[in-house]
């Protein structure tokens, strides 16, 4: 035998070919495969062609990832054949199918939105939808006025949202940090881009998109840094083999590691700066001031579905690291997240009684109730995760529903996102206005609603983990909140209409469903929640 195949023989050993199991990373596939596919229709399609088909072509993998969750879950990965696949870097658990079938049916429901196409005036004879012409031409400039003459459409932003999809799909299964960080930057970097797209107000649009990538950029080197002193710690970066260093029962440990893996230093400031990058995402406080800006400038259908789905991932890996990897820290991590729910709570809800303008009461609505989600994670109980399954499913189908309602009311200069410009919507377009009063009144937790049952689960989780101040807390700051919601509900119904003021734009089938979805699940949940918050409660075990 040979030299070159004995040391390929030896390599062999040394270095096993990866074991991947396909089925259980369909979801996964199944949207990244379409992403890839999506870039090479904006390559090789004709620019006619490209709307129609990235829409379909979006809207089938989305739904064709959601039925292999499903048939996951029917096959018990959810439950008893939960495991780690992938060589270990992601989890098939409860957890991590719920958070992934949230995720794809919002970012369907989102499609939607990103398609609508007959809100705004035809230009130049052609249909246009909210995103810019071409994303590449200076505002204002001669290529962006010859590209709006043209009738091009940015297209891209649909493969832009596959990839965020299947970064966020990732994010809450992921088992090991640095298929955290790379899920995160897979999602994250293509949102970026979709702030920066927006058809009018390409300015402030182009603004959002640096604060967000700015500050995004901030967060991810802290976590990465976090990473990197997490490992130092722990001498690995697997979500089992740091608990187990944690809780001293890692007797494996290298003389080389033996002595860093004592260091709490290491632990505590490494762990702390894994929850700053998290939080940010989450948009708790103190890491939100990109929250008010980027939701008023990114297009509204970005808006929308990076207000539900990014929260939904960022909260399915806020849950995994606290429950699986630091689970020996509750003592040290509880009274840090006890702060930050509070400041969310009272900041989100005190700040946006101040707002002016519709899409920044939403952002600071969400900050508000990243607090109140805060609430079920401080639990540190089973009952804590299922209350915030339950709730982010709650507050995303909400979240869409709302931004796809804002979209709707319109003046000469676009969205007309002004609350001035809201008085008397309920006299002049009564439909929209009791739809929109819906989704207000659910972000309030109003009774028959989502929110209602959503924050009750949340409350009851934290009182029965002893956190009966912070529910204390919550309560008030929910009665504050409320406060705006009803001040808009009055505006719209209880105002005089202004002469001149906007009107509202009849959109095609693709938003009434987006509209509709988000009213029958916030009803549903809210009159019948039962079969769902069971469904929460089964899906809220961790494999380990």
């Amino acid at each position: 035998m040979s030299t070159t195949t004995e040391l390929t023989l030896r390599a062999q050993d040394l270095i096993p070919a990866p074991d991947i199991e396909y089925g259980q990373l369909a979801p996964v596939l199944i949207v990244i495969g379409a992403a890839v596919v999506g870039v090479l229709f904006e390559a090789f399609l004709p620019r006619r062609a490209r709307y129609a088909a990235q829409t379909l072509l979006s809207g089938l993998a989305l739904a064709a990832a959601f039925a292999a969750v499903v048939g996951l879950a029917v096959a018990g990965n959810a439950s008893t054949e939960a495991g780690l696949v992938a060589m270990g870097a992601l989890a098939v658990d409860g957890p991590a199918l719920f958070l992934q079938g949230v995720i794809l049916l919002v970012s369907l429901v989102s499609v939607f939105t990103f398609a609508e196409r007959r809100l705004d005036p035809r230009a130049h004879g052609r249909h246009v939808d909210s995103f810019a012409a071409e994303g590449a031409a200076v505002p204002g400039g001669e290529s962006e006025k010859a590209a709006v003459k043209a009738g091009f459409t940015t297209t891209e932003v649909y493969p832009l949202l596959l990839f965020a999809v299947g970064g966020m799909l990732a994010f809450p299964a992921a088992n090991d940090l640095l298929t955290l960080f790379i899920a995160l930057e897979v999602f994250s970097l293509p949102l970026y881009v979709l702030c920066a797209l927006a058809r009018r107000k390409r300015l402030l649009s182009q603004e959002a998109a640096l604060k967000y990538f700015l500050l995004g950029a901030f967060s991810s080197a802290f976590l990465l840094f976090g990473i990197a002193l997490l490992y130092g710690y722990a001498g690995t970066v697997k979500y089992a083999g740091i608990a187990e260093v944690v809780s001293d029962t890692n007797s494996g440990v290298t003389e080389a590691l033996a002595a860093t893996t004592g260091n709490d230093a290491l632990l505590l400031i490494g762990g702390a700066l894994l929850l700053m990058g998290l939080l940010f995402k989450v948009g708790a406080v103190p890491f939100h001031m990109w929250t008010p800006d980027v939701y008023q400038g990114a297009p509204t259908p970005v808006t929308g579905f990076m207000a539900a789905a990014t929260k939904v991932a960022a909260f399915g890996a806020l849950l995994r690291l606290l429950y699986v990897v630091l689970p020996g820290l509750t003592w040290d991590w509880r009274p840090v997240m006890w702060g930050v729910a509070i400041a969310s709570m009272v900041a989100g809800a005190i700040i946006a009684v101040t707002q002016t303008d519709v899409k920044r009461l939403l952002a600071y609505s969400s900050i508000a109730h990243a607090g109140f989600i805060l609430a079920g994670v401080i639990a540190a109980t089973p009952d804590g995760i299922s209350s915030v399954l339950f709730y982010l499913a709650a507050y995303s189908f909400v979240t869409v529903g709302a931004f796809a309602v804002v979209t709707l009311v319109r003046d000469a200069g676009g969205e007309a996102t002004h609350l001035s410009k809201w008085a008397g919507l309920g006299r002049r377009s009564p439909l929209v206005a009791a739809v929109f009063a819906v989704f207000l009144l659910a972000f309030a937790g109003i009774p028959l609603t989502s929110g209602f049952t959503g924050k009750f689960a949340v409350f009851k989780a934290a009182a029965e983990g002893g956190a009966g101040a912070l529910v204390v807390v919550g309560v008030i700051a929910s009665a504050v909140a409320a406060f705006f919601y009803i001040r808009v509900i009055v505006l719209m119904f209880f105002s005089e209409p202004r002469a001149g003021g906007p009107s509202v734009a009849v959109p095609s089938p693709l938003t009434y469903t987006a509209i509709a979805v988000g009213v029958v699940v916030t009803l549903v949940l809210g009159v019948a929640p039962q079969y769902f918050l069971d469904l929460a409660s089964q899906a809220g075990v961790f494999v380990r």
